[in-house]
C-alpha cells in the first residue's frame, strides 16, 4: 500500500493559522506563534507568506471557494426542509471559518483586500437568499409581496453575518468554544430561518416549528452535535429515509 504523500509545507501552515485564529482570534495570533506550532522557523514561514495578511487573504479564498459553491444550493430549496437543511450548511461553513466573522470589524478596518470582498460576500448571500425565497414562493410555500423580498433577505444575511458576534457577547467566555458552538449555531439557524415564518403558509410554518422543536430538543440531548446541525450536518429527508 503506498504511503500518502505528506502535506506540503504551505498547505500545513494554512491549517495551523486558521485552527489557532478560530481558537484565540486573529489579532491575538502572531506569526510566530504559528510558526511555533509546526516546529518551523519564522522564516520558513515567511518564505510560504511574506506577511500575515497574505496568510488571511489565502484562508479567505478558501472560504470563498466554498461559500461560493454552496450559495448555488439556494436553487434547490423548495421546501422549509431544504432551507433548513441549507441554512445549517451555511452556518457549519461560518463556524470553520469563525475567526472571520468574530473578528470581522477588525480584519476590515486594516485589510483592504477583504473590505471589498467581503461586500461581494454579502451581495452574493443576499442573491442566495432572494433564490431561496423564490423557490419557496414558486413551489406554493410563501407568499410575498415582491416589494418586501430585498428587504427579507438583507434582514436575514444580517443574522447570518453577526450572530457569531451576538453570541460571543452573551456569553464570551465559553460561546466559541466547540462544547457550546454547535448550540449557538442552531440558534442562529432557527433565528434566521423565523424571519420567513410571517411569509409561509400554515402547513410550512408548523413544519418549521416541528423542526426547530425536534433539533432543539435533541441539541440539548446531546450537547450540541445532533444530526442535522453544524458539526454534524444531516439533512432531515435523509433522516426519514
Amino acid at each position: 500500500m503506498a504511503k500518502k504523500a505528506p502535506r506540503r509545507t504551505a498547505q500545513r501552515i494554512l491549517e495551523a493559522a486558521l485552527d489557532l485564529f478560530n481558537r484565540f482570534g486573529e489579532p491575538n495570533v502572531s506569526t510566530t506563534l504559528v510558526a511555533g506550532e509546526l516546529n518551523i522557523s519564522p522564516g520558513n514561514l515567511y518564505y510560504h507568506y511574506p506577511a500575515k495578511e497574505e496568510l488571511i487573504n489565502k484562508l479567505y479564498e478558501g472560504y470563498e471557494a466554498e461559500l461560493n459553491e454552496l450559495l448555488h444550493a439556494s436553487e434547490g430549496v423548495h421546501d422549509v426542509e431544504d432551507a433548513w437543511f441549507f441554512m445549517h450548511s451555511l452556518f457549519e461553513l461560518i463556524w470553520r471559518y469563525r475567526f472571520l466573522y468574530r473578528d470581522l470589524n477588525d480584519l476590515l478596518s486594516k485589510n483592504r483586500h477583504l473590505e471589498t470582498q467581503f461586500q461581494l460576500v454579502l451581495e452574493n448571500k443576499a442573491r442566495a437568499i432572494r433564490q431561496l425565497i423564490a423557490g419557496l414562493s414558486r413551489a406554493g410555500h410563501l407568499e410575498i409581496d415582491a416589494r418586501e423580498v430585498g428587504t427579507l433577505a438583507h434582514s436575514m444575511v444580517v443574522v447570518l453575518t453577526y450572530w457569531l458576534s451576538y453570541e460571543y457577547v452573551r456569553n464570551p467566555r465559553e460561546a466559541l468554544e466547540p462544547a457550546h458552538a454547535q448550540g449557538a449555531l442552531m440558534r442562529g439557524g432557527q433565528h434566521t430561518l423565523h424571519l420567513l415564518a410571517p411569509y409561509l403558509g400554515a402547513e410550512q410554518r408548523r413544519h418549521l416549528l416541528t423542526l426547530s422543536n425536534a433539533y432543539g430538543a435533541e441539541d440539548a440531548a446531546t450537547g450540541g452535535n445532533a444530526p442535522g446541525k453544524p458539526g454534524n450536518v444531516t439533512s432531515p429527508v435523509d433522516m426519514a429515509a
